[in-house]
């Protein structure tokens, strides 16, 4: 592999160890935060949903900030937008915490679609090999923020600006990492031929997008409430904020076996139905199963939540016939799915006051798990958008 393929795969995991940090941490701080600039329980409870709103949003500017400055251009814009909303984050008051929590949900929304783009462009022939280690440094930054602001706020003396700082410092290394790839530039990859309004009239490009969407709601609502859930069914608080570190820590060990479950079919079917289903298991362990299993539910549901998202992102590129199909297929399915996801934890959190119990909940839950099985088989199909128009441009060249 050549010098500068494998600098860029290191670029890619900086990048990625960024992504997921400034959520997780802020989640980690949340009670901390609410406590030091005196916010109500309601808008301390926007925070974590803010986010994913974001990312949804914002995700659609993507394909014209790619298209103007290409790839890197992107990653130029995104890494200044995570410094300045880490800081802003930090400042005074809840005005500036919202504002730099915003900045911060834009750059990391827009990366999000990026990725897989790029992916697709610098390695066609290993997407989900690579979009495995993206995972893996996705998770894994998840992970390592939720662990350690606290200890680092508590280090910092009780200041919960310290850890949020840090991360401004995060992303200026990755913008190091990142230097030689932004001063050189490359050129915009040719327009594909697949409109906008061709893509929303794709059933494949939509089962790709349900696919991610599905999973990704899922995932929202393991973050927000599984400690909750664990702590109504008899856990020490203590215990049930580490049962969703182990679960998220667990997730990065399913994107790392993601290659291998996969292997180079070209077919996810049956993989993605599989992964669903182990998810699915997780959650009646979670709901239902004896306490003392509560640990193996949480593995269980960890790795085949990890497992998904890889391969969610995987197909993104799999399914798309060159990097520009890729980062329109990505802007959508992120866009749209991140939308989705944020009703995830709201829906849950109303089942569970209207009811007083986790049983509306889980088979909603559940519910998701079989949806998700089916936008899988459609998603998973070995067929490419945009590939009839790759054809065509390349006999047009040809004649001329």
């Amino acid at each position: 592999m050549r010098k500068r393929s494998v600098w860029l795969l290191v670029a890619i995991a900086a990048l990625a160890l960024n992504l997921r940090p400034p959520f997780t941490a802020a989640g980690a701080l949340l009670p901390d935060i609410a406590a030091g600039l005196g916010m109500s329980t309601g808008i301390a409870g926007l925070l974590p949903t803010l986010p994913v709103v974001c990312l949804g949003v914002f995700a659609l500017a993507a394909t014209s900030i790619r298209h103007r400055w290409g790839d890197e251009g992107v990653v130029a814009v995104c890494l200044p937008l995570l410094v300045l909303g880490s800081l802003l984050r930090a400042g005074p008051g809840t005005v500036t915490l919202f504002g730099g929590t915003i900045v911060v949900g834009a750059a990391v929304g827009i990366a999000n679609v990026t990725l897989p783009a790029l992916i697709k462009r610098e390695y066609p022939g290993s997407v989900t090999l690579v979009t495995s280690l993206y995972t893996v440094f996705l998770t894994l930054g998840s992970s390592l923020a939720a662990a350690l602001a606290v200890p680092l706020m508590r280090a910092a003396g009780g200041s919960w600006r310290v850890p949020l700082i840090a991360l401004a410092g995060l992303a200026l290394l990755a913008g190091l990492v990142w230097l030689p790839f932004l001063r050189r530039g490359r050129a915009i990859t040719p327009d594909s031929g697949v409109s906008a309004v061709e893509l929303l009239r794709s059933p494949l490009a939509w089962q790709v997008t349900a696919f991610m969407g599905l999973q990704s709601l899922l995932a929202y609502v393991v973050f927000g409430w599984l400690p909750t859930i664990a702590q109504d069914r008899g856990m020490a608080a203590t215990a049930a904020g580490l049962v969703l570190s182990v679960s998220t820590l667990v997730q990065a060990l399913g994107a790392m076996a993601l290659p291998l479950l996969a292997g180079r079919r070209a077919d996810q079917r049956v993989l993605g139905v599989s992964l669903l289903a182990v998810s699915a298991l997780g959650l009646l362990g979670v709901f239902l199963a004896p306490l003392s299993w509560m640990w193996a539910a949480a593995v269980v549901l960890g790795f085949g939540m990890g497992a998904l998202f890889g391969l969610a992102l995987s197909v993104i590129g799999l399914r798309a016939a060159d990097a520009a199909v890729a980062s329109r297929l990505s802007a959508m399915a992120q866009a749209v799915g991140y939308l989705v996801a944020a009703t995830g934890p709201l829906f849950v959190g109303l089942l569970h006051q209207i009811s007083g119990g986790w049983t509306l909940s889980m088979w909603l839950l559940l519910a998701v798990c079989l949806f998700g099985a089916l936008a899988a088989l459609g998603a998973g199909r070995p067929l490419r958008i945009g590939a009839e128009s790759a054809v065509r441009r390349s006999g047009e060249r040809s004649v001329g």
